[in-house]
C-alpha cells in the first residue's frame, strides 16, 4: 500500500486522489470513528483552510465524512496551520485538520492533522486511515460517490480565529508596544493576508501589507516567503523598520530587514539565541536545526558557546529533538522555528513577534542584531539516478568525498543525501570560496553519475 501521508501531511493536486471529494469524506468519518472508538465517546474536530480555491469543497467534504459518524465539528474558516494547532489544544479539541499545502501552487492542497496536543497526528493513526482509505477505494471500484454539501458558520469561525488573535496578541505580544515601527506584511495571498494586518495593527505597529487580496488562485504566486523581492522594494519604498514573508498557511516567516536584505531561518535563530541566552532561557545553550543550516551559523554560535544540534530535513524531525533534549529554540533555514514551550507548530507570526521583542528590548535594529553571522557560499546539485544504494557502499564516491572533506577542513561541509520523493541524489557543499565548492560538486556529481549508470544531472 503507497503511503498518503508524508512527514507534512496528505499532499497532491485537488480534485486527483487521494485529493477528490470522496476519498476526503473518508479520511474525515476514519478519523472520527478512530477517535471514537480511542475516547468512547463522539470527538470534536476543529477544521480550518488556507485561500486556495478548492479549501472550501475539501472542506465540506471533510465535514459530510465526520458528520456521517455522528461526530461533531467546528469550522474556524480561513485560519493558518497553527492557528488550529491552537485551537485544538486550547479548546480543547481531539483533533484538528488544516486544509493546505502550505507553500505548493494553488492547485495543489493537502492534509494536515493535530492530536490535542498541538503537535501533527501520530504516524500509526495515519497509517490507519490510510487503510480505510484504500478500503473504501476498493469497495467502490476505484470510483468516487457523491457527497452532500456541509455547511460552515461564519460567526463561529469569526470567534475562532478572535480566539487564536487574542493568544497572540496578549499571550504572546503581552507587553509589546511596536508604536512607532513601520512593518510591511507580504502575506503570500494566503491565510495570514486578514489575520497578520489586524494582529500587527492591535500592537500599534504601522502597517503596510502586500499580496493580502486571495482570489484562489494566487497563493504563493510570486510573493511570500518563496518569493521576497516584492518585500525588499516596498521595505526601500516605506523606509520600513521590517518586512515579515509569510508562506501560504503562515507556519514560517522569513524577514527583511531596513536596508533591503533577507534574513532566512539561519539568521533568525541566531538573533534569537543569542538573546535567550543573554536571559539565561536558552536551555543548554543549544539550538536545533536541521543539517540544511549553513554551516556558519553552526561557527558563530559555537564562538557564542552555544551548541547546534542537527536533525533531518523536516519540522516533524526538529520538534523530535527539541522535546528530546527539552530545548527551548529551533527550526529550518526556511524560516519554520520552533518555540516548543509557546507551540508545538512553527508559527510564523510567533516567530515574527519574538523577533520583534528581542528588536524592542535591545534598541536594536534587525541589521545590527544579525552581525556576527557569517553566510558560507553554498551549493545544491541534483544528480538523476536509478537506483538508491547507499553511499557507504560506493567506494568510488566515498573516496571522492573523504578527498571533498579534506579540502573543505573546519570550514566547509558536504551533505550527501537522496530525495524521499524523486530519483535524485542531492550534494549539498559549503565552503570558503564560490569558485572552489562548484568545482567541489562538479567532481562528486560526475563520480555518482558514472557509478550508477546515469547519464544526465540537473
Amino acid at each position: 500500500m503507497k503511503r498518503l501521508f508524508g512527514t507534512d501531511g496528505m499532499r497532491g493536486e485537488a480534485g486527483i486522489f487521494p485529493l477528490d471529494d470522496s476519498t476526503i469524506a473518508t479520511a474525515g468519518s476514519s478519523l472520527a470513528l478512530r477517535l471514537k472508538r480511542k475516547l468512547g465517546r463522539q470527538p470534536l474536530i476543529i477544521i480550518g483552510r488556507d485561500t486556495r480555491e478548492s479549501g472550501e469543497w475539501i472542506e465540506q467534504a471533510l465535514i459530510a465524512g465526520i458528520n456521517n459518524t455522528g461526530a461533531k465539528s467546528k469550522s474556524a474558516g480561513v485560519i493558518t496551520t497553527p492557528g488550529i494547532a491552537y485551537l485544538t489544544r486550547s479548546l480543547p479539541a481531539d483533533a484538528g485538520i488544516v486544509i493546505s499545502a502550505s507553500h505548493n501552487p494553488y492547485r495543489d492542497n493537502g492534509l494536515k492533522i493535530f492530536a490535542p496536543s498541538g503537535r501533527k497526528l501520530d504516524e500509526q493513526t495515519e497509517r490507519l486511515i490510510e487503510a480505510d482509505i484504500y478500503s473504501e477505494r476498493e469497495k467502490a471500484g476505484h470510483a468516487t460517490r457523491p457527497i452532500t454539501a456541509a455547511t460552515t458558520g461564519a460567526a463561529q469561525a469569526a470567534e475562532l480565529r478572535g480566539r487564536y488573535l487574542d493568544f497572540l496578541a496578549n499571550e504572546i505580544g503581552g507587553g509589546l508596544s511596536l508604536r512607532n515601527l513601520r512593518l510591511v506584511l507580504d502575506c503570500a495571498n494566503g491565510a495570514a493576508s486578514q489575520l497578520a494586518p489586524e494582529l500587527f495593527e492591535r500592537l500599534n505597529a504601522q502597517v503596510t501589507p502586500i499580496n493580502n487580496n486571495p482570489n484562489g488562485q494566487n497563493i504563493n504566486l510570486n510573493c511570500g516567503s518563496l518569493h521576497t523581492e516584492t518585500l525588499k522594494q516596498a521595505v526601500l519604498k516605506q523606509s520600513a523598520d521590517l518586512g515579515i514573508a509569510f508562506d501560504g498557511d503562515a507556519d514560517r516567516a522569513l524577514f527583511v530587514d531596513r536596508n533591503g536584505q533577507l534574513v532566512n531561518g539561519d539568521g533568525t535563530l541566531w538573533v534569537l539565541a543569542n538573546y535567550l541566552q543573554s536571559r539565561n532561557e536558552l536551555t543548554d545553550a543549544t539550538v536545533v536545526a536541521t543539517v540544511m543550516s549553513n554551516i556558519g551559523l553552526e561557527l558563530a554560535l559555537k564562538d557564542a558557546g552555544i551548541r547546534l544540534v542537527r536533525t533531518d530535513v523536516g519540522d516533524k524531525y526538529v520538534l523530535e529533538e527539541l522535546q528530546r533534549l527539552g530545548a527551548t529554540l529551533g527550526g529550518e533555514q526556511s524560516g519554520h522555528i520552533i518555540f516548543p514551550d509557546l507551540s508545538l507548530a512553527g508559527d510564523g507570526m510567533i516567530t515574527a513577534l519574538s523577533l520583534l521583542r528581542v528588536m524592542t528590548a535591545e534598541g536594536k535594529a534587525l541589521d545590527e542584531l544579525a552581525q556576527g553571522l557569517r553566510t558560507f557560499p553554498q551549493i545544491l546539485v541534483n544528480v538523476v539516478v536509478k537506483t538508491k544504494r547507499p553511499f557507504a557502499e560506493l567506494d568510488t564516491v566515498q573516496e571522492v568525498a573523504r578527498e571533498v572533506e579534506r579540502e573543505l577542513g573546519s570550514e566547509g561541509r558536504l551533505l550527501l543525501r537522496y530525495s524521499g520523493t524523486e530519483p535524485l541524489a542531492r550534494i549539498m557543499i559549503e565552503g570558503k570560496t564560490q569558485e572552489e565548492i562548484n568545482s567541489q560538486a562538479a567532481r562528486l556529481a560526475d563520480v555518482i553519475q558514472r557509478t550508477l549508470g546515469v547519464n544526465t544531472a540537473r
